[in-house]
């Protein structure tokens, strides 16, 4: 069974709650979104491995930490990832980035792909998958299925917020990737929103309805 990590530092829980009332603003919540994510960032890339290089200092020469191997792929599952994607770019500049575009069917709750592009050698970098909200799984599932396809083996899921159920799910259908969430909240409404949530992500960090 994969790993599940809650990202319980003050300051993410803060950002959180300031991010859950339904009064903040657009633009309020979009900068809290791009700062909450380069927290979890810090997380979900904690383990990485290093290496050394030989450098030289103004004072003299020695042999430092440095990232080891290709550098990572960001992939954004469309629209609301994006909110999350840019203050993790922000955090490692160097990483190459993946889109995932679904949308979901509000009749079934089944995502639907729109579309999909990647780097070509998925298989050997270290790829996170990012989304807001994992609720029922299915949007995430896909999207993961996708990156699997086309060659990713080292898969890790991000959000902000996940409920039981989709953590379940995820789980099941992958259980080698690992989750990291800000939080688990208590479960879906029946139209599989999480609650009490922070509604929809996309719509709140981009103005519609």
């Amino acid at each position: 069974m994969s790993k599940l990590t809650v990202v319980d530092h003050p300051l993410v829980q803060h950002k959180l709650t300031l991010m859950r009332k339904k009064e903040t603003s657009t633009a309020v919540f979009r900068q809290l979104l791009k700062e909450i994510s380069l927290l979890l960032c810090y997380e979900v890339t904690r383990d990485l491995k290093l290496t050394t290089q030989h450098i030289e200092t103004p004072m003299q020469e020695m042999d430092a930490p440095i990232l080891a191997g290709k550098k990572l792929v960001f992939a954004s599952i469309l629209r609301a990832g994006n909110g999350l994607l840019e203050g993790m770019l922000e955090l490692v500049p160097s990483a190459r980035v993946s889109h995932v575009g679904l949308y979901r069917d509000h009749e079934t709750l089944q995502p639907v792909e729109y579309y999909f592009k990647a780097p070509d050698d998925l298989g050997d970098r270290l790829v996170i998958a990012v989304d807001p909200m994992l609720a029922t799984s299915n949007s995430a599932n896909m999207a993961i299925e996708k990156l699997k396809q086309h060659g990713a083996t080292k898969i890790r899921f991000l959000c902000l917020l996940a409920a039981p159920e989709g953590i379940e799910a995820l789980q099941k259908a992958h259980p080698d990737v690992d989750i990291f969430t800000a939080a688990i909240d208590k479960g879906l409404n029946d139209n599989g929103y999480i609650l009490p949530g922070i509604g929809d992500a996309g719509d709140r960090m981009y103005g519609t309805k």
